[in-house]
């Protein structure tokens, strides 16, 4: 039975709401910092908070592939010239996606490896002009 287990639906279709909170997570990583309403951006705290959690654990490969599934990353495959230029340290050949990656497991990793969760924070501010929805800002603390 699923009593109690409901999922926070924000009005929108599965697979609507799975594109909607990736594309907010791949955002939320790259800028630390994001304007949303507040009803995505509870919803958003607990998927923000589990990929950081997923980032430290110590399985390497498999929280890399779990990171890639949750986030719905594609990697487009380089062609030999981008790739011996990557190796060499320039990765401006590399998508929006790889990046995302790399500054999770990279940066948002080490800041977060002494705390053992709440790595975010909802600030409310002022409600949307046209339909008068509450605006919030959601960001990773420091």
């Amino acid at each position: 039975m699923r009593h109690g287990n409901r999922t926070f639906k924000i009005g929108r279709t599965g697979a609507h709401r799975r594109s909607m909170i990736a594309n907010m997570l791949k955002s939320l990583i790259m800028h630390g910092r994001i304007e949303t309403t507040v009803t995505k951006a509870k919803a958003l705290r607990r998927f923000a908070d589990q990929i950081i959690t997923v980032a430290k654990g110590d399985n390497g490969l498999t929280a890399r592939r779990t990171a890639i599934a949750e986030l719905k990353v594609s990697f487009n495959p380089l062609t030999p010239k981008e790739a011996r230029a990557a190796k060499k340290g320039d990765t401006s050949a590399y998508a929006r996606d790889r990046l995302v990656i790399n500054k999770l497991f990279g940066e948002l990793r080490e800041r977060f490896a002494t705390r053992n969760g709440g790595y975010t924070r909802i600030i409310r501010g002022a409600d949307r002009i046209g339909d008068s929805a509450p605006k919030c800002y959601i960001e990773y603390i420091q």
